[in-house]
């Protein structure tokens, strides 16, 4: 089917992705007030104690410089893939390269997909592999330069696979319905993002990690009585093999519904006290109790129609010009990339206040589940230890980047949520 010509539809196609964009609006205004906990402690602002309180100076000054040079080099990767996305999606060059495609349109985007990916796979090589190499340096990782290899082509693969995905779904959408592409688009591809999110656990987790049952013993014992104290209904909890590529310690929950599960890096449950342990799955347990993954599923379902909203007000008001044959128009895959790899940046001061908050209530619920503010911030202290995190990041580094509280903040809490007598 081809394209829709230059120009047809585009007024009542402009109004339909002003109504999805104000749909989406909505819809994710209302989750966030509804499903987000914006007061999650009781009291005022959180004073953190200071850090020369909480770690030893020498362990500061290899904090201090680690992250100082981290942040450095992953956010140039940040700033690399985004000028290398806008220079190619904004000039010529990326026509340029489209025209090179062959085959059906679909299979143009697909090819245009593994280009830019690949591209912008090399140009951020570099950080990549010299921050590796400090990770290797300073103890945070032992993992071969063969499994550094294979993650990132994993991980190029995925990102591959789910962007032609999208794109596809969404230029079907333009090419085959030319006025009402921006509400059928925005309710396919929030569709999409809550079947990703569902299939995530089972299709993609695997590609880098191995999984296995926590073992029979007391620590799996203790941790189903934590989730029969806090009413979440687990069948079981799995150990990544996370230590063969890192010493970070870290545990998570994925998916929702039949596919959620609760995960525990084999370090944290070989390395860490047990209160520590248990104080670390409670908090994962929390967000199993308050169904945080599907929450950030809905919320990113929402943002799906904010996007599909803006592109379609943006495209529909310029088709013909820069868009040449509107969003359907394979040759439009590189602009399409770099408008997602700018609102990537853009939303992330949203996205993380959220994270923040929804980490915060799961911190509040493991404390008032375990009554062990000690196990708590003797947990904070090896997690930031074991991933040498700035404890006093920058408040707008803070604010645009830190998806967690900093653990001076979650210690800081601690002695909120069960105070000393």
């Amino acid at each position: 089917m081809s394209g829709p010509s230059v120009g047809e539809g585009a007024a009542p196609a402009r109004r339909v992705a002003v109504a999805v964009l104000g749909v989406g609006l909505a819809l994710f205004v209302a989750l966030a007030v509804v499903r987000v906990p914006w007061h999650p402690y009781p009291g005022g602002a959180l004073e953190p104690p200071p850090a020369d309180t909480v770690f030893t100076h020498a362990q500061l000054s290899l904090m201090d410089a680690y992250s100082s040079f981290a942040r450095f080099w992953s956010r140039s990767g940040l700033v690399i893939s985004v000028v290398v996305a806008c220079v190619i999606g904004f000039s010529s060059l990326g026509r340029r390269l489209m025209a090179l495609a062959r085959g059906p349109w679909w299979l143009r985007v697909i090819e245009g997909v593994v280009v830019l990916e690949v591209v912008a796979a090399l140009a951020t090589l570099l950080p990549a592999v010299l921050l590796r190499r400090r990770q290797l340096e300073v103890g945070l990782s032992h993992q071969a330069w063969s499994g550094f290899a294979t993650d990132r082509a994993t991980s190029l693969l995925v990102s591959i696979v789910a962007t032609s995905l999208g794109l596809v779904a969404l230029m079907a959408c333009a090419r085959r319905w030319q006025r009402w592409w921006p509400a059928v688009a925005g309710v396919l591809l929030g569709g999409l993002i809550m079947l990703g999110s569902f299939v995530y656990p089972v299709l993609v987790e695997p590609l880098s990690n191995n999984f296995t049952s926590l073992p029979d013993g007391s620590l799996r014992s203790d941790v189903f009585a934590l989730a029969k104290t806090e009413g979440v209904q687990i069948d079981d909890v799995l150990v990544a093999d996370a230590s063969r590529r890192t010493t970070t310690l870290n545990a998570y929950v994925s998916g929702f519904g039949d596919t959620r599960r609760v995960v525990l890096y084999d370090n944290l449950v070989n390395d860490v006290p047990r209160a520590a342990t248990l104080s670390v799955v409670s908090h994962e347990l929390g967000h199993a109790k308050y169904d945080d993954v599907l929450t950030g599923s809905l919320l990113g379902a929402a943002g799906a129609l904010v996007a599909v909203g803006l592109l379609g007000v943006i495209v529909e008001r310029r088709r013909g010009g820069a868009w040449g044959r509107g969003v359907g128009d394979p040759a439009s895959v590189p602009r399409l990339l770099a408008l997602l790899a700018v609102g990537s940046v853009l939303v992330l001061p949203v996205q993380n206040t959220i994270s923040r908050q929804i980490e915060t209530r799961a911190d509040v619920t493991a404390l008032r589940t375990t009554k062990d503010a000690g196990a708590f911030v003797t947990l904070q202290r090896e997690l930031a230890l074991s991933s040498l995190s700035d404890p006093t990041p920058a408040s707008w580094s803070q604010f645009w980047f830190g998806s967690h509280p900093t653990a001076l903040q979650r210690i800081a809490l601690a002695a909120r949520v069960l105070p000393r007598d």
